[in-house]
């Protein structure tokens, strides 16, 4: 069965293009304050600016450089990484390191021995879970010693948002990540806002994200994209399913073919699959 078109009141904000549209734009700098306060409440973080997102890696002759979704630094000198995976991915842990290094070395100017670089966040905001059969929606890792626990450094640090860990979202055990979470994955099916999603954080993040406060060209281009991904998921459910029938079928021909070695009359086989003498015959 074809999945539908259907577009709502708001955008699907974990996709590429649009979480950059909600959060990483001159307008969304109090959303992004409020997004970070909400994930590092320890961190007072004071006003934000945005900074470019490319990155070379001049040590690579292979050009692994990376363009991020989301870089930002507080007035206190913080930076902040944003990176969105809405595909499950078995390395993201990996690119995190990778790209975060890769931010850090341009800190440090070539020939410094200092080592001085400003403290660097890198926060995924997953769209699936690496950490199965858990309400647990925020893992935070920093470098510590493994039996004292003692940090090494605290300039460095890694947050995991989980979206679909938030079953306790909604509920009167809810925490604000919880709520923060379940509006992320579930915001383009919504039509209403939930009542239990109040503050100013979610008031910027439903205005941000309803269609009819996006520029015309954006709409459009949103609704092509959608269009674009509803074909997407309509071609691999095609193909899982021719998938399926194709191995279906070699395992019908595989069955046959052993009772018909076992000295089972075709008539007996057609009878107890419930399939036809013409599959026994090609069968054999």
């Amino acid at each position: 069965m074809e999945t539908e078109l259907k577009i709502g009141r708001y955008a699907n904000i974990l996709m590429d293009r649009w979480f950059k549209r909600t959060f990483g734009r001159e307008q969304a700098k109090r959303l992004m304050q409020l997004f970070l306060q909400t994930l590092i409440p320890d961190r007072e973080i004071a006003e934000i600016s945005y900074e470019a997102q490319e990155h070379v890696n001049a040590s690579d002759a292979d050009g692994k450089d990376i363009r991020l979704d989301v870089q930002c630094r507080d007035s206190n000198g913080n930076l902040f990484i944003v990176e969105v995976q809405l595909l499950p991915q078995d390395t993201f842990y990996e690119r995190a390191v990778y790209n975060s290094a890769l931010v850090i070395q341009e800190q440090v100017p070539s020939g410094a021995r200092d080592w001085d670089f400003a403290p660097v966040y890198f926060i995924g905001v997953l769209n699936f879970s690496l950490h199965k059969d858990t309400d647990q929606v925020l893992f935070r890792y920093r470098l510590r010693e493994d039996t004292t626990l003692d940090s090494m450094t605290d300039r460095i640090q890694y947050l995991f948002l989980e979206v679909p860990n938030c079953s306790k979202a909604l509920t009167n055990d809810a925490q604000p990540l919880d709520n923060l979470c379940y509006a992320l994955g579930n915001i383009a099916e919504l039509e209403d806002r939930p009542p239990q999603m109040e503050g100013e954080l979610f008031d910027l993040l439903f205005n941000s994200a309803e269609i009819r406060n996006f520029a015309p060209r954006e709409r459009n281009e949103y609704i092509s994209e959608m269009e674009t991904e509803r074909d997407r998921i309509n071609q691999l459910a095609y193909a899982e399913k021719k998938g399926m029938e194709k191995g279906m079928e070699r395992e019908r021909q595989s069955t046959i073919s052993r009772l018909l070695a076992y000295g089972m009359l075709p008539e007996e086989i057609a009878k107890a699959l419930n399939v036809t003498l013409e599959e026994i015959s090609a069968a054999q």
